[in-house]
């Protein structure tokens, strides 16, 4: 399987190299004795930011999770950032999940939103309107809408998102970051067959969250 990214996200090299350092740097001066809190950090890095390959099931019509971690929302809504009624599933990302976010779908982007906002715990229905957000209105060739939304948590500081209006994107084709503990939401038509149930625990790429009719 081609992948274009390595293991470890780029996003945790600074972080990494960061912790590291610090760790030799104590071992040296004072041995594990003094410095055990600083490899401890720097195993965290190491395992927050990992960036594995995933397979792509499914067809064009499947939706797949944008994120690691477990469903925690899946009901009727107003998809506010496209103005009409639909069906949102939500991923929580807790600290020990991989944090790189991928497409849920093939499509291009139409438009992308950023909200600012708070940083309540992301498992919180409420994280999806008031918290932080980056929203991106994904167009699929079939003609379906589908709204992934990345939701800053209490932890989360920083959303990155690298496409923007008129970018294409493929199915598990990655496209930002959140740090450190956070949410995805997908906004799907209503007549979407959802594959997921509440408490599943999902993968980035790898498990169908729904099928496009």
């Amino acid at each position: 399987m081609n992948y274009p990214h390595p293991i470890i996200a780029r996003e945790g090299w600074p972080f990494i190299g960061i912790t590291l350092g610090f760790a030799l740097m104590f071992t040296g001066a004072g041995g594990l004795i003094w410095s055990w809190p600083l490899w401890l950090a720097c195993l965290f890095c190491l395992q927050f930011f990992r960036d594995p390959p995933r397979p792509i099931p499914g067809d064009a019509n499947s939706v797949l999770s944008p994120a690691d971690g477990r469903i925690v929302a899946i009901e009727p809504v107003r998809d506010t950032w496209l103005d009409r009624d639909a069906l949102k599933v939500s991923v929580f990302m807790n600290v020990f999940n991989v944090h790189s976010n991928r497409s849920p779908v093939d499509g291009e982007v139409r438009q992308r939103w950023y909200q600012p906002g708070k940083f309540v715990n992301a498992d919180l229905d409420k994280a999806s309107t008031e918290n932080e957000r980056n929203a991106l209105w994904l167009r699929t060739a079939t003609g379906h809408d589908v709204t992934c939304v990345q939701v800053a948590g209490l932890i989360a500081r920083r959303i990155l998102c690298y496409v923007g209006a008129g970018a294409t994107l493929q199915r598990g084709q990655r496209y930002g970051f959140i740090r450190f503990g956070s949410r995805v939401d997908v906004y799907l038509p209503l007549d979407t067959r959802i594959k997921v149930t509440i408490g599943d625990k999902v993968r980035a790429s790898s498990t169908i969250l729904a099928e496009l009719q």
